[in-house]
């Protein structure tokens, strides 16, 4: 089957992009040689004055390279051809003689809007789902068809930078403003406004397009001096944000300023150098392998091996418990999902709170112009709230999100299952406790699961979907397809204390509460695991969890794993002086209207330490990072998650481990198990049993063994 099928309006060829039996447009190697094809023989015809691009699917017009073929090629010099080629077929597209017009609908990303770069004119759709990029950097490489090139030259310096270097998205709209497309309109209208423009260049020619970017725009991009200014401060922001860990951001910024300051050949010969240097380093296979088990778990249904069942629909969904999290989970069920949401809480006051909570999350994607002000309306309308059971009656799915109390969940579990419809699926957001242990009196124990969402519901894209041995197979592809619906990365994960995420997470948390009380600074411990790569410290990370939510969880876990996760005395002290972290404003840090400032040194005092920077500071990161290591080794050896992919998407997911260090399981493999193992019992002897090396790190030091076959 053709990919690209051309139609006559007239004198415009029309060719519209459909790649058989995919669910987006990819320029991989038939759509490539099609398109040659057909630009060649359009090109030789009289009758056709002007060429339209348009796409046959629904929301996508091309979402970039195929990214499977970047898996056949090994070498840079490999690489760099590939680049090469791509701009010598975009070029063409730009010296083509007869006006070449594109019609956009959908996310048009990477080597499609690099494509579209090269059009004489653009046409873009008003709809939400139309998204404007180039994410290059987010796999590691730059936008390497000439994208670094044309993209300043078009929007200019300042406006482009946060796109090629950034991977930033820009919606139709805010496309037409940068002057990134030249008309908007709405879908209903795209081809013919695109036939008439087409005609219409016919006739006069592409009109003269107004500079865009202000006053302040045209003197920093339009002169040396205001480009070298851009330059430096780009380059300063991206080594504060990536701390060097990511070499695309900074490549793709040399390739930019090659193109304007050396001239347009220079920029193309050092976009694909720069292109094939980048595609062999370990940071973008490992930012690929990602992209792909990213994409590998959009197909899983979470079911065992041999193991079929059908997701049931959801349509109506109740929430018990109106806090951060349930609404959360409230206003992102309305707002991706579309679907009934019924809020449940003890009093009127929180449920109203909720309510307000929820509709905020609405609020902010139409003030993002993520959707309209009708859609605003409409899906408002979903969201109702009650203290009682009362339009429980109806739901498919209960999700209870109340305080981390195993008596509490099972009453609330009781009066769901008592409340709702026989065949109604209960699901319980708990963090820590074992599902089986909440699911121990349940009446219908087939339909309970756990969904562990993570905060701030709305921007965290994991979700753990937690069966018990007694869930119906049925419940658990529910499940799952509802957290895809949600917007969610889904992975299953065993039954077991903490789960995946928060398993692994404890200890490290947990280490930094021991490192504090030896009289390590704060803030220098943070800014080593940010330097390490995460997004933010462990100190930081416990202000923004709360401290009693991390106290609740450090007892929990403790009870379940014995001494060897008993927890730092730290977190009792800090508690004991009513501090919560940023939702009460005072925790390890200052705060002012929700942001942190800086270290509260009045902590020493309160812990009995006078604060010290080591002279050495490589021990504390050791034990912060193989306490993590260690545990996530251990939780794989007793099946916590059914395979590395899972177990490495969760954690980056799920508290931003390190990307470009692939997940902890995939950083062990690095290491080698027996130079872990050998780590491990130095720290065992410097600072306790905690350290012990797993069994499955010994076994597997032993026979050499991996986490992962490749």
């Amino acid at each position: 089957m053709t990919a690209i099928t051309c139609t006559l309006h007239g004198a415009t060829a029309v060719l519209t992009i459909d790649l058989p039996g995919a669910p987006v447009n990819t320029l991989n190697a038939q759509v490539r040689t099609e398109f040659e094809a057909l630009f060649g023989k359009l090109r030789d015809d009289p009758a056709v004055k002007a060429v339209v691009m348009i796409s046959g699917k629904a929301e996508n017009f091309i979402a970039g390279a195929d990214i499977e073929e970047f898996t056949k090629l090994t070498t840079q010099e490999q690489f760099t051809a590939l680049s090469r080629d791509g701009q010598a077929m975009i070029q063409r597209v730009d010296d083509y003689p007869k006006p070449v017009i594109a019609a956009i609908n959908g996310a048009c990303l990477g080597g499609g809007l690099e494509l579209v770069l090269a059009c004489d004119w653009r046409i873009a759709t008003d709809g939400p789902k139309t998204q404007l990029g180039l994410p290059e950097v987010q796999i590691g490489l730059l936008p390497g068809a000439g994208g670094c090139q044309r993209l300043p030259r078009l929007i200019g310096l300042s406006a482009a930078l946060p796109m090629i270097m950034g991977a930033k998205m820009e919606t139709g709209l805010k496309a037409f403003k940068l002057g990134l497309v030249d008309e908007l309109v709405p879908k209903a209208i795209l081809l013919d406004t695109a036939l008439k423009a087409a005609e219409r260049i016919v006739r006069q020619g592409v009109p003269l397009r107004k500079a865009k970017g202000g006053v302040m725009g045209a003197v920093l991009d339009r002169s040396f001096p205001g480009r070298r200014v851009v330059y430096s401060k780009a380059r300063k922001d991206t080594l504060k944000k990536t701390h060097g860990n990511y070499p695309a951001p900074l490549a793709a910024l040399e390739a930019v300023q090659a193109g304007l300051e050396q001239g347009l050949q220079k920029g193309f010969e050092v976009e694909s150098r720069l292109f094939g240097e980048l595609a062999v380093t370990d940071v973008s296979r490992k930012l690929i392998g990602i992209f792909f088990a990213t994409n590998a778990l959009k197909k899983d249904d979470g079911l065992p091996a041999g193991v079929t069942a059908k997701p049931r629909p959801v349509t109506r969904l109740g929430v018990i418990g109106s806090g951060f999290m349930g609404a959360g989970i409230a206003g992102t069920a309305v707002t991706t999902a579309g679907v009934d949401v019924r809020l449940k809480d003890t009093e009127l006051p929180r449920v109203g709170k909720g309510l307000k909570a929820a509709t905020d999350i609405l609020s902010g994607r139409l003030k993002r112009r993520r959707i309209t002000r009708p859609e605003f309306q409409r899906l408002s309308a979903l969201l109702s709230g009650t203290t009682d059971y009362s339009g429980f009656q109806r739901t498919d799915l209960v999700i209870e999100a109340v305080f981390e109390e195993l008596s509490l969940k099972r009453k609330v579990l009781a009066d769901s299952e008592a409340a709702t419809p026989p065949d109604a699926i209960f699901a319980t957001n708990t963090s820590t406790i074992p599902i089986s242990d909440i699911a121990a009196e349940a009446r219908r124990p087939g339909q309970v699961l756990g969904m562990h969402f993570f905060s701030p519901v709305d921007r965290m894209p994991l979700l753990e979907v937690i069966p018990t041995d007694a869930t119906a197979p049925e419940v658990i592809a529910t499940a799952v397809n509802f957290g895809r619906r949600l917007g969610k990365t889904v992975i299953v994960v065993r039954d077991r204390p903490g789960f995946w995420v928060n398993r692994i997470l404890l200890p490290y948390m947990n280490e930094a509460g021991y490192i504090l009380g030896e009289g390590v600074p704060m803030d220098l411990i943070d800014k080593l695991m940010v330097k390490f790569g995460f997004p933010v410290g462990p100190i930081t990370l416990l202000d923004e969890v709360g401290l009693d939510v991390g106290a609740k969880a450090a007892k929990v876990m403790h009870e379940q794993f014995g001494e060897r996760l008993a927890p730092s005395p730290l977190l009792p002290k800090v508690l004991g002086d009513g501090r919560l972290g940023r939702k009460n404003g005072k925790g390890f840090y200052h705060y002012h209207d929700g942001e942190k400032t800086g270290p509260d040194e009045t902590i020493y005092d309160l812990l009995g330490v006078r604060p010290a920077a080591p002279a050495a500071t490589a021990l504390i990161e050791q034990r912060l990072v193989y306490s993590m290591l260690n545990e996530a080794a251990m939780a794989f050896g007793e099946g916590v998650v059914r395979n590395a992919r899972d177990g490495d998407i969760g954690a980056i997911f799920g508290i931003g481990y390190p990307p470009f260090r692939g997940g902890p399981l995939r950083y062990l493999d690095d290491l080698g198990a027996a130079k872990v193992v050998e780590v491990l019992r130095q720290l065992e002897q410097a600072c306790g049993m905690r350290f012990a090396p797993c069994q499955t790190l010994v076994d597997m030091a032993a026979r050499g063994g991996r986490f992962y076959e490749d």
